[in-house]
């Protein structure tokens, strides 16, 4: 068998379960800020907190989006070194292939905690590598509503 074949044999029992819950992030104004310089989106709501307090629906500053979005990767665990051989044997590599259906359902105010549940949604051989369908679901610590929802692609070599 070859090893997107193994790899399918190894996750599909897997699909339509939660295979990983992360760790804790606290998510404070200096990310906020950094992120903010990167991107320029230096829009009050996020890196002003005095004018936040007065005039934000939320009393203090809020993480972006997008910033949320892109600590999937740590959020997941996915980066860390022994997560890959562990989760993908056989495997080389693997690579972000796309996102579907991000959603933003609420805020992630400065000062909160975040972390990321993972389910395994589908898996797709495509020539030598597996397309992996990954719903996250990232929480907001104390909070009903979560702060982001997509479905996450990769593909495995």
């Amino acid at each position: 068998m070859s090893a997107p074949d193994n790899l399918i044999a190894f996750l599909q029992p897997k699909i339509g379960t939660e295979i990983h819950v992360g760790p804790w992030l606290s998510i404070d104004q200096e990310r906020i800020n950094r992120f903010a310089e990167v991107t320029g989106d230096l829009q009050w709501i996020h890196t002003d907190p005095e004018r936040a307090r007065r005039e934000s629906p939320y009393r203090d500053t809020i993480a972006h989006g997008y910033l949320i979005l892109s600590l999937l990767p740590f959020l997941t665990q996915s980066n860390h070194p022994d997560y890959f051989q562990k989760n993908y044997p056989g495997m080389k590599m693997r690579i972000n292939y796309g996102v579907n259906r991000v959603r933003f359902p609420a805020p992630v105010v400065v000062g909160s905690r975040i972390r990321a549940r993972t389910i395994l949604k589908e898996l797709e051989k495509k020539d030598d590598s597996v397309q992996i369908t990954y719903r996250i679901t990232v929480e907001i610590e104390n909070h009903e509503k979560p702060a982001c929802v997509s479905e996450f692609i990769a593909r495995v070599y």
